[in-house]
């Protein structure tokens, strides 16, 4: 099965991604314009795909000026405090969260898994040289990490982040394409349908379109195999169908070929105005790497995705990826050939906790 990860960030227009690299304002650091950005002008152009870059129109980042370097380096370490009790056991439930009751959790948490898999991002809606800092920074964070990247800089974008003003009118588009019944047939029409659509209360919205399959589809198009799409947040019901559980109606696949095969994030320009650039782009980077359905949760072990959080009340938000979330990530990636299914969560905690060398 394979995962497809959307971004969107309401500002920008994808000719922003011929930025000349001295557009792009730093603190310190450097970065090298191809490695910044793809140079493509054309939308995302696998068959039967959505694309969100085509509209966008070049907006200036109304946050906190300052770009940092692009190199990802190693952040502060997790504290006794932070790894008390169960807190890495919670850590992983909100990062790595399938809230469908037809997919089990035991090895079988999606990821990038390689091949036509990879990673590709394209970031549209700002100024040529934030676009290029988004894209470069996603991509270093991702080789980081151990996530596969397509080495192309012309390969087609599966990642896509849209920064906009407008971004009901974005994923708008991308409802028109999941409720289409050529698409999926009436998977997603009546009720479902609500499940999927936009809410004005986030920041940054956007949906995972996840791959079925075992390693064969490796090598197949993202839009020839079996797919599922999944929001970043999902309607979760308490005691769902009768049961205890936790669930939606949305129903996610199952087995050991759970993949991530196309990414959309849409961020709301109009929300992120006390924002530096390098804070977004690392929190679309963590959404983008692991399908995290449970953004709104605040663990004692810090994350990025705290930064939006309504639970964290006055606790100190993190400005950039944290240890707790390096350490999730290198985890899940963890000898990741594509070939077989991914760590359990129990096996992802004990690799956690040899990082923090707690073993």
């Amino acid at each position: 099965m394979r995962h497809v990860a959307w971004l969107v960030v309401t500002i920008g227009w994808l000719a922003t991604a011929f930025a000349d690299i001295g557009d792009l304002p730093r603190a310190g650091g450097s970065v090298d314009a191809p490695a910044a950005q793809s140079a493509r002008t054309d939308p995302l152009s696998h068959t039967g795909l959505p694309s969100i870059s085509h509209d966008a129109t070049a907006s200036t980042w109304p946050g906190i000026p300052e770009v940092p370097d692009v190199t990802v380096t190693t952040p502060n370490p997790a504290t006794e405090q932070e790894l008390a009790a169960d807190s890495l056991s919670q850590f992983i439930v909100h990062h790595a969260t399938v809230h469908y009751v037809s997919t089990a959790t035991t090895r079988n948490l999606a990821r990038w898994r390689g091949g036509k898999q990879s990673i590709c991002p394209l970031t549209v809606g700002l100024d040529p040289g934030y676009n290029a800092f988004v894209t470069a920074r996603l991509r270093a964070v991702a080789a980081y990490v151990g996530a596969p990247v397509q080495s192309n800089r012309q390969c087609e974008d599966n990642v896509q982040i849209l920064f906009t003003n407008n971004p009901k009118e974005a994923m708008d588009d991308v409802m028109k394409w999941a409720t289409a019944t050529s698409t999926f047939g009436i998977r997603y029409s009546g009720g479902m349908k609500d499940l999927l659509a936009y809410k004005s209360d986030h920041a940054i919205q956007g949906w995972y379109i996840t791959t079925r399959g075992g390693a064969r589809v490796l090598n197949t198009d993202v839009a020839l195999v079996g797919l599922d799409v999944l929001p970043v947040w999902p309607q979760i019901a308490q005691k769902y169908l009768g049961s205890n559980a936790l669930g939606t109606r949305l129903g996610g696949s199952s087995g050991s070929g759970i993949g991530i095969g196309t990414v959309i994030l849409i961020v709301d320009t109009t929300k992120v105005g006390g924002y530096s650039i390098g804070t977004i782009a690392d929190y679309l980077a963590m959404l983008t790497l692991s399908v995290v359905q449970s953004p709104d949760h605040c663990d004692p072990l810090p994350s990025i995705l705290d930064l939006m959080s309504s639970s964290c009340g006055t606790r100190e938000m993190p400005t950039a990826i944290t240890a707790g979330d390096l350490a999730f990530l290198k985890a899940l990636y963890y000898r990741n050939t594509g070939l077989g299914p991914s760590l359990s969560r129990a096996a992802i905690q004990d690799d956690m906790m040899r990082q923090f060398k707690l073993r």
